[in-house]
């Protein structure tokens, strides 16, 4: 365990070596799987603000999922995550060339959003929680990313590395500089 500022890290944060290798895997943790993917109670209302450009880039049965239900579902523990199509793929998944990507990704990189996927897929295989007040900050192994570890050792990128901007996009720089010096 590792105690850095307001967060707890698991020891997994630097021993583990991850890459995505999208080639291999074809984007399935955001088709597998059996709850939506996390949702931070800010991302629903720039979700809720932007549904209709969103939909621009999304598949009829997402567009429909989204229709009934709304931007955001609860999960098992009554926690915030996207809404589903069919029980286990994301309402904003599309395919393209045999990969799928995010609907929320592309409008963003497009500049017709002016926010990125959601925190919890940036972050991903990173899962956060709550001890009281601090963030535990913990590696979710999941089989479908072997490829990915696989990727990773080879290019000897620890998972903290791997992460950066996505870590810094919740915590800051400065906090993602200290970690870098603490666990060097």
């Amino acid at each position: 365990m590792i105690l850095h500022e307001n967060t707890i890290l698991s020891d997994e944060i630097k021993e583990v070596f991850f890459c995505c290798n999208l080639q291999e895997c074809k984007g399935a943790c955001c088709v597998e799987g059996d709850g939506g993917a996390p949702l931070e109670e800010e991302e629903i209302s720039l979700l809720e603000d932007h549904i209709e450009t969103i939909k621009l880039f999304m598949v009829p049965k997402g567009i429909g999922e989204v229709e009934k239900t709304g931007v955001f579902d609860y999960d098992a523990e009554g926690k915030y995550v996207t809404p589903l199509v069919n029980g286990n793929e994301c309402c904003f998944v599309y395919v393209e060339k045999g990969m799928a990507r995010c609907a929320i990704e592309q409008a963003y990189q497009e500049k017709a959003i002016p926010f990125p996927k959601p925190l919890s897929c940036h972050l991903y295989p990173i899962r956060l929680s709550k001890v009281g007040e601090q963030d535990a900050v913990n590696y979710h192994k999941w089989h479908i990313c072997r490829k990915a570890l696989e990727n990773g050792r080879k290019l000897n990128l620890p998972l903290y590395e791997f992460l950066a901007d996505a870590l810094i996009r919740k915590y800051g720089r400065n906090w993602y500089n200290k970690l870098v010096r603490l666990l060097g």
